[in-house]
């Protein structure tokens, strides 16, 4: 194989210790990432209702066809299996991190990593070109066994190239290289089994979501370890230094750049402390729009987001930075852990007195004052307890509804809200007045995390903007898609909601559009956050025009020689999509649990009256008044019951599924190429009807 593909992924067997390859061209169809990912699960896994510790689980690490090359935010590492975070099942699901893991995997020859199995103590898997090893990681063997991420990764550094360091070159067979492996690893998290625990490579590069980490762990397996000599064949090496050239132009003024002007701090990326250390920019391997900072003391290297305020009770800078690195070094999921988040419901019940030493909730050995009062040994014993799962800890490391359905809390503060999760047991992040972000979440099996329409751009006038949409959400191309009309405070504006805003068939459209778009163009190409949501509307190009769907096709194109169109992607990403939700059917998945929780449904739960910190709070909202477009506030946005359940049939009927139970049917399933999966579906009397 060529143009974008080594022709083998990596198969590796921990129970068997069998290594083997599975040729690519039997999952090319499926082009790379989420997609092969999908693909390789349902034809690994006979039965997917195993649950995510069970050593049947197949876990994938899967880039795209553009990793390794000069295509620019490709470098990213989709991994997908059965997850073990969401409540009250733990679906198949994915996370995705990025750095230079996804680059080494293909320059090492392969494309792409698939783990089974369970190996009988302690393990990582080393990874040189085409030779393959697993290693012992227990205190007999490598000592990794217990060591933080940073140890880890710099102890697989020293024994694969014993001690090596640039600029020296490293000889390797019949290669050389200057770099060192890349590596990705669990801290004590995984090891004790959270299912908050992540899996993290690099400084700041993590795979958050899922409770992969916990799945590594329960596989006894520490580490992959990758080194790459090789390189990867393009079908137009022109044409994609072409493609990659305009992508910098859309962005920066690169004929007359300006100090700063390369740094992305959008994705917040900067702590929230006076940066004084000299630092520079760095991203993810080919990328050209980095969003992350590297310190000259080492503190807080590529950190970003919620992982800089999560400890919000820090009132000095020496606190701040000192905790950053912290859900780093064990392992551990921001999302579940932040006091800035979830856990100022830890704070709340202390308050009360219903959360304390000896307690109803007993807090030990949380030093809870420590906590409030923001200080080091705070957070250090907070993150040290779940990790290691000490006394509280043990029920914070099944993650914080587990931990609230087992105090006896969960089923109360879910009703006013102080529980702050809308669904699957997870955290808020930005799900209203967004609504294609709370519909895809609810529709899937995690938060979806995606910018695309979180923040309109207002720097437009709206009809401008809407237009601009619309002219790009083909094959729709409705401009109802972006209205955000809801019934109100008071519930008079119910027949706007349903007729053009948040309950109507438009805004089925836009979310089946944005399921199938990511599931494609992000998800299975590995294009980054940051590149995809300037992609639709720039504020960066002197015309605000986006770089979507046109950048996508070229830069396939060039690298793969596959001329898809953006309606072919979409086709492809359906299909892909309508896969995971036949697994997600197999392992039980109706309607019924298809629901928000119930604070999500009340007025007075919105958007800045009830959510802790964080998130958007959405001012800039486009709504239709029957004659124009303006922008509206919605903050403080709720949920009809009634109107939503009838919402989901016309979204169900959009996408050809069953209306009562939401399951795929067999026609549509027959349509994208899956009679396979509806054979599957129907031996298991999980297939859908029309009917």
């Amino acid at each position: 194989m060529a143009n974008g593909y080594t022709g083998k992924i990596l198969r590796v067997n921990l129970t068997t210790n069998e290594i083997s390859s599975i040729d690519t061209s039997e999952y090319e169809q499926w082009v790379g990432g989420h997609g092969m990912g999908s693909a390789i699960f349902w034809d690994l896994v006979p039965d997917k209702t195993i649950d995510g510790f069970d050593p049947r689980n197949v876990v994938t690490l899967m880039p795209s066809p553009l990793a390794g090359t000069l295509a620019p935010c490709t470098g990213r590492t989709e991994v997908q299996g059965i997850g073990v975070h969401a409540y009250p099942t733990a679906w198949f699901t994915r996370s995705n991190f990025g750095g230079s893991f996804a680059a080494q995997v293909k320059w090492a020859g392969w494309d792409g990593i698939v783990v089974e199995g369970k190996a009988d103590k302690p393990v990582w898997i080393s990874i040189v070109d085409d030779k393959v090893t697993i290693n012992d990681a227990s205190d007999k063997g490598d000592g990794l066994w217990g060591l933080t991420t940073s140890k880890t990764q710099k102890a697989i550094w020293d024994k694969v190239t014993n001690k090596h360091r640039y600029p020296g070159w490293l000889a390797i067979g019949n290669g050389y290289t200057t770099q060192r492996p890349a590596v990705v690893c669990i801290g004590p998290a995984g090891e004790h089994l959270g299912r908050i625990a992540t899996l993290v490579h690099g400084g700041g590069s993590s795979a958050g979501q899922g409770g992969f980490g916990g799945v590594f762990g329960s596989k006894n397996l520490k580490a992959i370890s990758v080194l790459g000599t090789g390189s990867v064949p393009v079908a137009d090496s022109k044409a994609l230094i072409e493609a990659r050239v305009a992508f910098a132009k859309s962005q920066f003024d690169i004929d007359n750049p300006q100090d700063g002007q390369f740094y992305m701090p959008g994705q917040g990326s900067d702590p929230p402390v006076a940066v004084v250390e000299s630092n520079h920019v760095t991203g993810c391997t080919s990328c050209a729009m980095p969003c992350r900072r590297r310190y000259v003391d080492g503190v807080c290297n590529e950190s970003q987001c919620g992982e800089v305020h999560w400890y919000i009770t820090a009132t000095t800078d020496d606190v701040i930075y000192g905790t950053i690195d912290l859900v780093q070094e064990y392992g551990l999921n921001i999302s579940d852990v932040s006091i800035d988040d979830n856990n100022r419901y830890l704070l709340q019940l202390y308050k009360e007195g219903i959360l304390g030493p000896g307690k109803q909730i007993d807090s030990s050995p949380l030093p809870m004052e420590e906590i409030i009062n923001g200080t080091q040994a705070g957070a250090e014993a907070y993150i040290h307890a779940i990790a290691y799962r000490e006394g509280i800890g043990n029920d914070l490391a099944e993650g914080l509804m587990r931990a609230a359905q087992k105090w006896g809390t969960a089923e109360k503060d879910l009703e006013t809200g102080r529980l702050f999760m809308p669904g699957y047991g997870i955290m808020w992040h930005s799900w209203f007045p967004a609504v294609y972000w709370a519909y895809g979440s609810i529709l899937s099996d995690r938060d979806i995390n995606e910018h695309d329409f979180s923040s309109m751009p207002t720097y437009l006038p709206a009809d401008e903007a809407i237009k601009r949409y619309t002219d790009i959400l083909s094959p729709y191309n409705d401009p109802f898609m972006m209205d955000y009309n809801w019934q109100g405070k008071d519930g008079t504006n119910m027949a706007a909601a349903i007729a053009t805003g948040i309950y109507s068939e438009s805004k089925a459209k836009l979310v089946a559009w944005h399921r199938d778009f990511t599931r494609f163009w992000k998800q299975t190409l590995n294009f980054c956050e940051s590149f995809q949501s300037k992609g639709l509307i720039s504020g960066a190009a002197p015309d605000y025009k986006g770089f979507t769907p046109g950048m996508e096709i070229n830069m396939l194109k060039a690298v793969t020689g596959k001329d898809l169109s953006l309606i072919d992607g979409l086709n492809l990403g359906r299909k892909i999509y309508t896969l995971d939700r036949a697994i997600w059917a197999l392992q039980g998945r109706t309607r019924d649990q298809e629901v928000f929780a119930p604070w999500v449904y009340k007025p007075g739960t919105g958007e800045g009256e009830v959510q802790p910190a964080g998130g958007s709070t959405k001012k800039n909202a486009p709504m239709w008044d029957g004659s124009g477009w303006s922008y509206q506030a919605a903050g403080d946005m709720f949920l009809d019951w009634n109107a939503f359940e009838e919402w989901k049939t016309k979204f169900y009927k959009l996408e050809g599924w069953d209306t009562k139970t939401g399951q795929p049917t067999r026609p549509t399933l027959e349509k994208l190429g899956l009679k396979n999966v509806a054979d599957e579906l129907e031996a298991k009397g999980r297939l859908g009807s029309l009917v």
